[in-house]
């Protein structure tokens, strides 16, 4: 089986999409905005708090979770390389409010936290979100960052790709008329 070429992958993802993921345009386009944050940089204790952040999302069953997909060096590069100032202002925040939220809230460090408790803090932030975004008021966009980004970055992954979706190297055999078994897996293309 060859090696999938993740950037081919990210513009099929983002076309099925729509293109209305944050950081499209550079996706689609190439063209990287022209105003970010000078000297942008994560540390390694970051892209730890990103990857438990992406495993709350998509956490280890009988497949690796985003974590073990290293998806905290992919949000990292997606931040720094596709989005403009403004958005990598709203992800900074974003991050920084949820770790404080977070202790406020549950009254322990999100990387203390159990697997559970940030899933379901997450998931009670998700609900918060869409309630807000269904009554009309502004939604906090970093939660949908989040959980784009561990999206995209996990299911265009090698792991991603080819333990939690079936993988066929195209071109492959087309076959029109696939029976579907309820439980079976999508298909990575």
């Amino acid at each position: 089986m060859s090696k999938i070429n993740r950037r081919d992958a990210l513009k099929s993802v983002v076309l099925m999409m729509g293109g209305t993921m944050v950081g499209a345009n550079v996706i689609l386009t190439g063209c990287a905005p022209e105003d970010k944050i000078e000297g942008l940089d994560f540390s390694s204790a970051d892209l730890a708090y990103m990857d438990e952040i992406g495993e709350a999302i998509i956490p280890t069953t009988d497949t690796p979770g985003a974590k073990a997909a290293g998806i905290g060096t992919f949000m990292a590069m997606m931040v720094k390389d596709t989005y403009d100032k403004e958005q990598q202002e709203t992800f900074i925040n974003g991050l920084n409010s949820l770790k404080r939220d977070f202790k406020a809230d549950v009254g322990k460090d999100f990387m203390k936290a159990t697997v559970d408790e940030r899933t379901a803090y997450l998931n009670e932030l998700n609900r918060k979100a869409i309630e807000e975004f269904n009554s009309g008021n502004k939604t906090p966009a970093y939660i949908g960052m989040l959980k784009d980004l561990t999206v995209l970055g996990y299911f265009t992954s090698e792991i991603g790709a080819t333990q939690a979706l079936r993988y066929v190297e195209t071109p492959g055999k087309y076959d029109p008329c696939m029976d579907y078994k309820k439980g079976d897996r999508a298909w990575a293309t």
